[in-house]
């Protein structure tokens, strides 16, 4: 039987989980294996468990999540059950985040119907939360033996405590959600849309002409689909700004603006950029 985890640099590998495509990461060393994202509940997280231990690399020492949402954190009941506790890497403030945001994300997810949980709700609604217990502000080196791995905080985007792993030695990079291939990216109510461009550019600082790209859904792609990416998610930035500058209200500037995304993903993104613009950016009629 095929592995849903698939090898895409030396002892790298990557799993598209088919609910939400959420992607999960593993990297092994001589030292130890990490785990980059657990899924979505206990249930899910209990899956990515059997799978990583049918390709016998051992035991997982460490758990990186690059972010807060649920969909890459409520399965680390599993993880650390299954593992006997490794240390779950988190920046400080995803870790504060997820403190203060998960019981209720659960919450409303365990709601027959929720679209982001449809089939899956009970399963969310039965996960026990686990928190991540190792925190850095910056940027953290984690040791596997015979290769490093950089953790790198490269600014606020989809939220405030966005995390990217570096595996320099295979030219690998999990991005989360900062960058998105299943789908335009995700502006949700805890984003910073007028902060993402240049996180992103930290991002690109990172890579190499030849390095793979591992975003947080969908498919890997490449240094020239993140600069695209990265292009675009600009292009939103400077026309909320050109258009609050305008005095255009945040209610009308869907409609009054030219999108590299549909529309209709946006609304979240205008709302809260309009919120984050200093007041001397804006015009009357103020937002």
């Amino acid at each position: 039987m095929r592995s849903p985890f698939l090898e895409v640099a030396d002892r790298v590998w990557v799993s598209r989980r088919p609910w939400l495509d959420t992607t999960v990461g593993l990297v092994a060393g001589s030292a130890g294996v990490m785990l980059v994202d657990t899924h979505g509940s206990a249930e899910a997280g209990r899956a990515v468990v059997a799978d990583v231990e049918a390709l016998g690399l051992g035991p997982v020492t460490a758990v990186v999540t690059t972010h807060w949402h649920f969909d890459h954190t409520f399965g680390l009941e599993a993880v650390v059950e299954a593992w006997d506790g490794p240390t779950v890497w988190a920046h400080e403030t995803a870790a504060e985040e997820f403190a203060r945001h998960a019981e209720s994300c659960r919450d409303e997810r365990a709601r027959a119907g929720h679209p982001e949980s449809s089939d899956h709700h009970e399963a969310v609604g039965a996960t026990r939360l686990v928190a991540p217990d190792a925190t850095f502000s910056s940027v953290r080196v984690l040791d596997l033996g015979d290769r490093l791995l950089e953790l790198v905080h490269p600014g606020r985007g989809h939220t405030g405590g966005d995390l990217v792993v570096n595996v320099p030695d295979a030219a690998v990079t999990f991005v989360g959600d900062l960058v998105e291939e299943a789908g335009p990216p995700s502006y949700g109510p805890d984003s910073y849309p007028l902060e993402w461009p240049t996180s992103l550019d930290v991002v690109i600082g990172l890579l190499r002409p030849d390095s793979l790209v591992v975003p947080g859904h969908g498919a890997t792609v490449d240094r020239e689909f993140v600069q695209d990416q990265r292009a675009a998610i600009g292009i939103v930035a400077e026309t909320i700004r050109d258009l609050a500058g305008r005095g255009v209200r945040a209610p009308d500037a869907l409609a009054a603006g030219t999108w590299p995304f549909p529309a209709e993903g946006l609304r979240e993104a205008v709302d809260r950029a309009y919120a984050q613009l200093p007041r001397h950016q804006r015009s009357l009629p103020l937002a």
